[in-house]
């Protein structure tokens, strides 16, 4: 092999090794990413006979590892609605429980009972699901309507 070619062949080689070691430290900087997030109302009993619930489900992806994710519902004609949420708004919200689902990868669950009395005060219709998640790296995501559901 020539000499040109060789120097040609490492010069290749050096600068494609330079550009997945950027890739790779790039990669280490993205947020989280939020998938497959699911919420569920199931209205209180009539008459007070039993609560009702809220479930929210979502799967979070970061590549340095989930630190936390927080839930807020929040009802589609508040306040909420005008001004956008923030992320230091969000960190005080309620946490979810996470367990791990793949190789960066965690599966969160919040739920918590709706009482009949919360019920009844509750503002009625579009409802959607606000999640904050933090990745160990400290970048983080803020969905403000990861989920929607409907308050009859």
């Amino acid at each position: 092999m020539s000499r040109r070619i060789a120097v040609s062949v490492a010069t290749g080689v050096v600068v494609l090794a330079g550009a997945g070691a950027f890739a790779l430290a790039y990669a280490g900087d993205q947020p989280p990413a939020l998938t497959h997030s699911t919420a569920r109302y199931t209205a209180p009993a009539p008459a007070g006979a039993g609560d009702g619930s809220l479930s929210f489900t979502t799967d979070v992806t970061a590549s340095s590892g989930v630190k936390s994710v927080k839930v807020l519902a929040w009802p589609a004609n508040s306040s909420l609605a005008k001004k956008e949420l923030t992320a230091k708004e969000m960190t005080a919200a309620e946490a979810a429980t996470c367990k791990p689902s793949g190789k960066d990868t965690v599966h969160c669950t919040y739920t918590t009972t709706v009482a009949p009395t919360e019920a009844k005060t509750s503002p009625h219709g579009a409802w959607h699901i606000a999640v904050l998640a933090e990745a160990r790296n400290g970048t983080t995501t803020l969905d403000t309507k990861a989920a929607g559901f409907t308050v009859r």
